[in-house]
């Protein structure tokens, strides 16, 4: 509007460093001859008389400030401002100071300041509110609606008027002109409003957000923004929330001021999500109060209802309730799920005490009802609570679960609702299906199990899901990998007993993708590569989904290098395969294989020598002790062996000899050597007292050792500590080649000389 360009305030800064109003008036600039040169005058707009009159000094530092204000000094102890309710009107003005002392209006400040000067104007938009709002009448509804779209451009502006409309009680005024142009369907000033309400939404303050969102006012700010200038006709926002949406409570809510808070808060959410248009990119800051309002009432709300244990304990008792109907059991599942979305506000800790009283008031149990029932809505609902609880704690369903077996049988346990929930998902998306996959594997994922001194989650919950709920999930693999389902699915021209299932293959390829030596071990020990070879050779020359599957699958082993894996299939198939040329695959792991077995005989050629002389080789008596041991042993234990095999010498050739000779003697010295034999302990291991130097089997830490008996199992597979050797070897040697670690007759005088340091004996076990 023309005759608002240039309607300024002015003000003046006092003693006590405070800016003081000198009224409101309009802003021109002329020469006056009584001061000789450019003036700029402001007249009040009450009456006309001259508020200021002030001569464009060429040497004074004047500051444009906002967009908004000017302000400068005319003597050392007065200064000035001038503030502008539109920015064209402060731009003119500018222009004019700027011919004046021969400066470039682009320019902030037109002369440096002297420390004074800057602190005086650095304080003037922060100490004094700078907006003077129209008299709230009809024929001003246009002014008011350019000044409110006016100030949004700049911060300061933005904070003097929300300062103003906060001190005059404005916002009310507005509202009472909304009725009046609604019942005299004034469309222009109602389109007037909703620029206006829509304006004080955009400045960003919760003060105002207090006094448009009460139960007094809140319906009436939705009313102007029903008008929408750029629609033909008005939304029908209020029809909405007062008649079709209803406020259902699950369980009578006998505290006012919460009910009052949840009807604010829905009632906010819809403002923001519905009515306000997407912001664009000059907006989008300019409602992040809103966001905040809206998240401080959820947060009040939860506290709320977290503290009125009487109503959470009612909504249990009829959720769990078998004669609670279904539409019911539905509506407290969906409150329940509301209640913890807005859970998702609290702070860590108070989020912590909110998880915990429902976990008390027995939260678990009850979905696992719900999870069970056959309404689709319920189990959605139920399955995004207890996804809740297990982004939150996995810890704490994983205790429940155990506990629970102890009580239940496996098919009712939670856990075991969750595994076929999963299975059977109808949805052709599977969206229910993988929601509940994520929530699975969070639960069996043993980087998040906790491990403290006296306990430890890891072994103690995968102990019992692999006892009690791993036959459940399996349950459709093997079901798919049946005997009659693979002749089913077998191909053509194949023999029964070789046909693989596409199922097994897949999940095969699965587990050793994960490169775990677990797994691998698993593999080899069950020669579970047999029936997929046998699948490879029937197949034939096809070149089919088959094929590639099984070639892709010898490929990645070969390019990852899975050594034990390499070596399990060269060893025990390469015969086989070695005729399958049209792919460089099994010749690549023969050669992977050959590799390492030089790498490996490498290693033994640079072992010290001392730790394959003589002095290492035990005697005929302990022999007898080793193979027995050996024979005991579970086949799957690995050993690392201390003096790795060596090559088959002349004396492996007569080793069968010199053991007829020593079982010919052996029963001669048993009585005289009856202290030295190995006993039996009462684990079903061996006692053995050996004497050898401990510095050469044990490095440095051999000196500090002292002599001890050390007993031994067929099951240990510990051969970790420094002190702790495996006499085992890594393979087992072929028939008649156990010779390396017998001792000759002539190191007997060493090993009796040995046998005096007691100090040097190492702790010695399988």
């Amino acid at each position: 509007m023309s005759d608002t360009r240039r309607r300024v305030k002015v003000y003046t800064l006092n003693e006590d460093r405070q800016w003081d109003d000198r009224g409101t008036g309009h802003v021109s600039s002329s020469y006056v001859e009584r001061l000789k040169g450019m003036s700029l005058l402001v007249r009040a707009e009450s009456d006309g008389s001259l508020l200021l009159e002030s001569k464009i000094n060429p040497n004074t530092a004047y500051q444009k400030q906002q967009d908004t204000l000017i302000v400068w000094s005319e003597a050392e102890n007065y200064d000035l401002a001038l503030s502008f309710q539109e920015k064209a009107g402060c731009d003119e003005i500018w222009e004019k100071i700027c011919q004046v002392q021969g400066k470039d209006p682009s320019v902030e400040v037109t002369q440096d300041l002297i420390e004074s000067e800057e602190e005086h104007i650095e304080e003037m938009p922060e100490t004094s509110p700078l907006i003077d709002l129209p008299i709230c009448e009809l024929n001003k509804l246009e002014e008011i609606a350019d000044l409110v779209t006016s100030v949004l451009s700049s911060p300061i502006r933005r904070e003097k008027l929300a300062l103003a409309l906060e001190n005059e009680g404005y916002i009310k005024k507005l509202l009472q002109l909304f009725q009046v142009c609604e019942n005299l369907e004034n469309t222009e000033g109602l389109h007037h409003l909703y620029e206006i309400i829509r304006g004080i939404l955009f400045l960003n303050k919760a003060t105002l957000f207090e006094v448009m969102f009460s139960d007094e006012c809140i319906m009436d700010v939705v009313g102007c923004l029903e008008y929408d200038p750029s629609l033909a006709q008005p939304k029908r926002h209020r029809e909405f929330l007062t008649k079709t949406a209803k406020f259902k409570e699950v369980i009578p809510i006998t505290d006012s001021e919460l009910r009052q808070k949840i009807h604010q808060t829905y009632r906010v959410q819809y403002i923001q999500d519905i009515i306000l248009p997407t912001p664009s990119v000059f907006e989008e800051n300019f409602l992040s109060t809103l966001t905040s309002f809206i998240f401080f009432n959820k947060v009040e709300i939860v506290s709320m209802l977290q503290e009125d244990e009487k109503f959470l304990s009612e909504v249990f008792a009829q959720l769990t309730d078998e004669a609670t109907d279904d539409d019911k059991r539905c509506e407290l599942v969906n409150f329940f799920k509301e209640f913890c979305a807005f859970s998702q506000t609290l702070q860590p800790q108070n989020r912590d005490a909110f998880f915990k009283t429902l976990a008390k008031l027995g939260i678990l149990p009850a979905l696992e009802i719900v999870m069970g029932m056959d309404d689709l809505q319920v189990r959605s609902a139920a399955t995004d609570i207890f996804s809740y609880l297990v982004e939150f704690s996995p810890s704490m369903v994983r205790e429940f679960v155990m506990q629970e077996a102890q009580q239940s049988d496996d098919d009712i346990l939670l856990i075991n609702v969750v595994i076929e929930q999963m299975i059977c998902d109808t949805d052709p998306e599977l969206g229910g299906a993988v929601q509940l996959m994520g929530l699975l594997r969070t639960l069996i994922d043993p980087e998040n199990m906790l491990a403290t001194a006296n306990k430890t989650e890891k072994s103690e919950f995968l102990n019992f899901f692999y006892n009690h709920c791993m036959h459940v999930l399996t349950a459709p693999l093997l079901a798919n990998t049946s005997e009659d389902k693979c002749e089913k699915d077998a191909v053509v021209g194949s023999t029964k007993s070789n046909t693989i299932c596409p199922g097994a293959l897949r999940f095969m390829r699965r587990i050793i993708g994960l490169k775990d030596e677990f797994y691998n071990r698993y593999i080899t020990k069950g020669n579970l590569f047999e029936p997929v070879i046998n699948a490879l050779l029937d197949n034939g020359t096809r070149y089919n989904l088959l094929n590639s599957a099984v070639i892709e699958l010898f490929e990645f082993i070969r390019v990852e290098d899975i050594k034990s894996l390499i070596a399990h299939i060269v060893e025990n198939f390469y015969n086989a395969l070695e005729s399958i040329e049209y792919v460089q695959t099994f010749k690549g792991l023969k050669t992977k294989y050959e590799q390492e077995k030089d790498r490996q005989s490498q290693k033994l050629n640079s072992v010290p020598s001392i730790l394959r002389s003589n002095r290492f080789r035990r005697d005929a008596r302990a022999l007898e002790e080793d193979e027995e041991m050996w024979f005991n042993e579970d086949e799957e234990e690995e050993g690392e062996a201390v003096v790795p095999p060596v090559e088959k010498s002349k004396q492996e050739d007569d080793f069968p000899d010199s053991y007829e000779k020593f079982m010919e003697t052996k029963k001669a010295k048993e009585s005289e050597d009856k202290e030295n034999l190995p006993k039996r302990t009462s684990a079903g291991g061996f006692k053995f007292t050996f004497s050898h130097s401990a510095s050469a089997a044990n490095g440095a830490n051999g000196a500090n050792s002292k002599s001890v008996a050390a007993q031994t199992s067929p099951a240990s597979s510990n051969g970790s500590s420094s002190r702790n050797v495996a006499l085992s070897p890594a393979v087992p040697a072929p028939k008649g080649s156990l010779v390396g670690l017998v001792d000759y007759p002539d190191d007997e005088d060493d090993d009796e000389e040995e046998e005096t340091s007691p100090r040097k004996r190492p702790r010695l076990g399988s």
